[in-house]
C-alpha cells in the first residue's frame, strides 16, 4: 500500500504542468541515466556498447497518445528509420512500439491508423529479421491492443511480434490464458500506469504474486517469456522454476531497463542467461522519466542529488 501511495504521489506531482517545466530544463542530464539521447544514433550506439557485454537491446522512440492522423504517421516513419538505421548498423532491430504513438483509435479510410502503421512497422522487421514488442499502455487502451496483437501475430509470426502483460491489472491473468493459441512472445511487467484499484492490484505482495503466476504459467505452456523486472528475489525464483521445470535458457530472457541494475544485469549475461535493456530515446522523454521515478524512491535520491549538484 506504502508503494501505491508514493507511485501516485509521484505521477500526480510530475503530471503538473510546471512541475514539468522545471524537469524538462533541468532535468535531461540526470534522464539521460534512463535515456539513451535524443536520436536515433544514440540508441544504436547503447545497443553496440551493451552488446560487448552480451546484454542485447530493445530500442524505443518514446511518445504515446499522439492526437492526428499525421502526427502518428510521422511517428511510424521515425520508427521505421530506425529499423533502417539499425539494420544499416549491423544490429538487429528490436524495438517496441506504443500503438497509440502510431495512431491507435484514430480511423483512416475505414481501419484503425494504429493497425495500419503496425502492419508497416512489423512487416519492415520481420524483413530484417527483426521483432516488435507492442508495449501495453493504460487499461482503456487493452482490449484494442490485444486485437491488433492477434492480427499482426496471426499475419507476420509471433517471432517477428510480441506484446506485454501488466501483472498489476486482475484481468491479466484471463489475458494470458486467451494468447496460448498463438504461443505468443511475451514480456511480463508489474505495470507503472496510475490505475484505479476497481482494476488494478493496490498492493505489492499481490502484484508480485500475479507476477510469478503469469510467468510460471506462460514458462510451463511452452512460450517464450521476457522476465521484464529488476526484482531479484523474483528473479531467482524464476531461476528455481527453470531448473525445476527442465525449461532451457534459451526458452526465456530478463529484461531491464536502460541505466538500471546494470551490475545485475552483467551478472545474470555472465551466467549464461539472456539478457536484453529497454533503451528509451527520443525528445519525447518526460513521460517515461516520470513513471521510472515513480517506481523506486531511490532515483528520486538520485535526481534530487544530481539537481543539488548542478
Amino acid at each position: 500500500m506504502i508503494d501505491q501511495i508514493y507511485r501516485k504521489a509521484v505521477l500526480t506531482v510530475s503530471g503538473q504542468k510546471f512541475v514539468e517545466n522545471i524537469v524538462r530544463k533541468q532535468g535531461w542530464g540526470l534522464a539521460q541515466r534512463f535515456v539513451a539521447g535524443e536520436e536515433v544514433d544514440g540508441a544504436i550506439a547503447a545497443v553496440k556498447e551493451l552488446q560487448a557485454e552480451g546484454i542485447q537491446g530493445n530500442m524505443d522512440l518514446l511518445g504515446e497518445f499522439v492526437a492526428s492522423p499525421e502526427k502518428a504517421n510521422e511517428f511510424a516513419q521515425k520508427v521505421l528509420h530506425l529499423l533502417d538505421a539499425a539494420h544499416a548498423a549491423g544490429v538487429m532491430p528490436y524495438a517496441s512500439v506504443k500503438l497509440s504513438a502510431v495512431g491507435q483509435g484514430q480511423t483512416v479510410d475505414g481501419q484503425d491508423l494504429g493497425l495500419t502503421n503496425g502492419r508497416r512497422i512489423v512487416g519492415k522487421a520481420k524483413e530484417y529479421g527483426g521483432f516488435i514488442c507492442l508495449d501495453m499502455e493504460d487499461h482503456p487502451r487493452v482490449d484494442q491492443t490485444l486485437s491488433q496483437f492477434r492480427t499482426l501475430a496471426e499475419e507476420f509470426g509471433t517471432q517477428h511480434v510480441g506484446t506485454v502483460l501488466q501483472s498489476y491489472l486482475y484481468r491479466t491473468e484471463a489475458d494470458r490464458d486467451s494468447l496460448d493459441d498463438l504461443s505468443p512472445n511475451l514480456r511480463i511487467v508489474k505495470g507503472a500506469y496510475l490505475e484505479p484499484e476497481s482494476v488494478a492490484m493496490p498492493d505489492k505482495a499481490d502484484v508480485d504474486a500475479s507476477y510469478r503466476k503469469l510467468v510460471y504459467a506462460h514458462m510451463k505452456a511452452g512460450n517464450y517469456v521476457n522476465i521484464g523486472t529488476h526484482d531479484e528475489s523474483i528473479i531467482e525464483d524464476v531461476k528455481h522454476f527453470a531448473l525445476a521445470h527442465g525449461i532451457e535458457k534459451d526458452a526465456y530472457e530478463f529484461q531491464m531497463l536502460y541505466g538500471v541494475r546494470r551490475d545485475l544485469q552483467r551478472e545474470l549475461a555472465a551466467a549464461g542467461y539472456r539478457v536484453r535493456a529497454y533503451i528509451p530515446y527520443g525528445r519525447d522523454w518526460y513521460p517515461y522519466f516520470s513513471r521510472r521515478i515513480a517506481e523506486r524512491p531511490a532515483n528520486v535520491m538520485f535526481i534530487l542529488k544530481g539537481m543539488l549538484k548542478g
